[in-house]
């Protein structure tokens, strides 16, 4: 039996029927929108799977850590600085914000605020894993929905398809090149790195292109 690893040499966020044919719009299109917070909504979701599985939390969370102690900020503060210095980043990528990037900081908190009361919190260390291997497809997939609405990435998609753009690498690899920096950077200032942060940091990549190449394989076939 062969598996096929053909997503991972996906390279674009293709155009299908829910996708904007602009990021910056006054009018976008209900569909586009609805599919937007759907894929907001399941992102927040494995993320908050990840952080509930206690063995880790997310790369950006670990350097948030990091600058906070160097810098004596609390991690939000740390956490708004890090966003505001990405979004900076976005100009010589030549990214364009629109609705997404407003509605991914405010949908993706409240997920996390209402949803971590309720979700398990494991004690067996298996179960830890499953969920945080969970998490990450449900973050892969919720991120593939919403960029192909194409509203407008949040900070840190839009650094990775800013860096795909002008790179032309695969798009796991530079999603999980940017995750993977940003361990080893928080980890060298101070911050907390578990197993699962390492997993998420390996598998978002993967887990994004993999959604975005099954998505758009089906969309295709049911088109035809």
């Amino acid at each position: 039996m062969i598996i096929k690893l053909d997503f991972l040499s996906t390279k674009k966020i293709p155009t299908l029927f829910w996708s904007s044919p602009k990021a910056l719009t006054i009018r976008p299109k209900l569909i586009s929108i609805l599919f937007l917070i759907i894929g907001l909504i399941l992102f927040g979701l494995g993320e908050a799977l990840l952080i509930s599985a206690g063995i880790g939390v997310s790369p950006w969370t670990v350097l948030g850590q990091g600058i906070s102690r160097v810098f004596n900020f609390s991690v939000g503060t740390a956490t708004f600085c890090i966003s505001l210095f990405v979004l900076l980043c976005w100009i010589p990528l030549k990214q364009i914000p629109g609705l997404g990037t407003v509605l991914n900081v405010i949908i993706i908190a409240t997920v996390l605020d209402y949803s971590l009361p309720y979700l398990p919190s494991p004690e067996i260390y298996f179960l830890k894993l499953t969920q945080v291997i969970l998490g990450i497809i449900i973050t892969g997939f919720g991120g593939a929905v919403y960029l192909i609405a194409n509203l407008g990435p949040g900070p840190r998609d839009g650094l990775m398809t800013g860096l795909q753009s002008i790179s032309n690498l695969p798009i796991a690899w530079v999603r999980s090149g940017i995750e993977l920096t940003v361990v080893l950077i928080g980890w060298l200032l101070g911050g907390v790195v578990g197993l699962g942060t390492l997993l998420f940091a390996i598998g978002i990549g993967p887990s994004v292109a993999a959604s975005i190449h099954a998505l758009t394989s089906l969309f295709v076939k049911l088109k035809n």
